[in-house]
């Protein structure tokens, strides 16, 4: 008898009543798919994770996991962020599934990699990573912009898997290492290679968007970016004492060169060296400071051991109620 794992897709969601409804059917679908060629148990789910979304998605998924027990869904207490959304349903799913593959709402990933992502896992693999084959659907700054990220992220030592985002297949095995990762500051694509085990990666095409708008503008973007490097990687602080030895040198010999030309009778008084040394110096000291006040943040949230995320409800609990009650009424 063939091995037929539990799979739980899990699906993040922030203000996505305009498209659930469009992918949702899909997500059904290619789950469908993978049960009748037994890649999967017919006890897989889908899993969304509402992240406290402030139109009817929660609504939505409610309704959806009544007319179908494939459906599932949780709800976080408060909006906390994508990574904390994902997050809370992989930790949700660790210990009722054998895999879980972690996907978009928006309908962009190709779907299809889900059946060649099962297929590692199922040759050993315990982490199969999505990887986008080409990045002809991204504008010419969000091309440049991505690329230059990975690489420096690279170049900060932090280990991450080019043209990554949040498209993975994750063993139970691995969740449940990962759970002693206890960071407040979350940037998955670079802690769960850390974790380790075998792994490999599926390249897919990356669509448009199927309905509704994105809801990570450029700002949410850098945020995650910044989040990455002062997350995973202390090269900037190193790079900080670098750039102090460094100024500190060059003013050494500054500072020689100005009493020579006093002891030879040539210093001409100037406001204008004078400022631009000033204004140099002002400028890498509080950049300097700001990095290093990044940090300090961080470990002050760090030491605070806050939740990560809070689960308010779940379709498969009481919390749900109100709509299973309304729609009893309505039948």
């Amino acid at each position: 008898m063939e091995y037929s794992p539990v799979l739980y897709i899990v699906i993040p969601c922030y203000n996505e009543e305009a498209v659930l409804p469009v992918t949702a059917p899909l997500f059904r679908r290619k789950l469908e798919d993978m049960m009748n060629q037994s890649l999967v148990s017919a006890d897989s789910r889908i899993l969304f994770v509402n992240d406290g979304s402030n139109d009817g998605t929660w609504e939505l998924i409610c309704t959806m996991a009544q007319e179908d027990p494939h459906y599932i869904g949780i709800s976080q207490s408060r909006n906390r962020g994508h990574q904390n959304a994902v997050l809370a349903g992989l930790m949700e799913s660790k210990d009722k599934c054998d895999i879980t593959i972690s996907i978009d709402c928006d309908g962009q990933d190709d779907l299809n990699a889900m059946d060649e992502m099962v297929k590692r896992y199922l040759e050993g693999n315990e982490i199969v990573y999505g990887v986008r084959s080409s990045r002809e659907t991204d504008t010419f700054f969000k091309r440049f912009t991505a690329q230059a990220f990975y690489k420096l992220l690279n170049w900060m030592g932090v280990e991450v898997v080019y043209n990554h985002a949040d498209y993975r297949l994750i063993s139970r095995r691995v969740l449940q290492e990962f759970q002693n990762f206890k960071e407040v500051n979350l940037y998955l694509r670079g802690m769960i290679p850390l974790v380790g085990f075998k792994s490999t990666t599926v390249f897919y095409e990356r669509h448009e968007r199927m309905a509704g708008k994105s809801h990570y503008p450029l700002s949410k973007m850098l945020g995650l970016a910044f989040d990455g490097i002062t997350s995973l990687s202390v090269r900037p602080i190193r790079m900080i004492s670098g750039l102090g030895i460094t100024v500190s040198f060059i003013s050494f010999l500054f500072i020689i060169w100005i009493m020579v030309q006093y002891f030879r009778g040539e210093t001409v008084a100037g406001w204008a060296s004078i400022c631009a040394i000033v204004c140099l110096m002002s400028g890498i000291q509080l950049i300097c400071a700001g990095v290093i006040g990044e940090y300090i943040g961080k470990i002050y949230l760090e030491t605070k051991s806050r939740p990560r995320y809070i689960i308010s409800e779940r379709t498969y609990e009481e919390k749900c109620s109100k709509q299973k009650e309304e729609l009893q009424a309505e039948q």
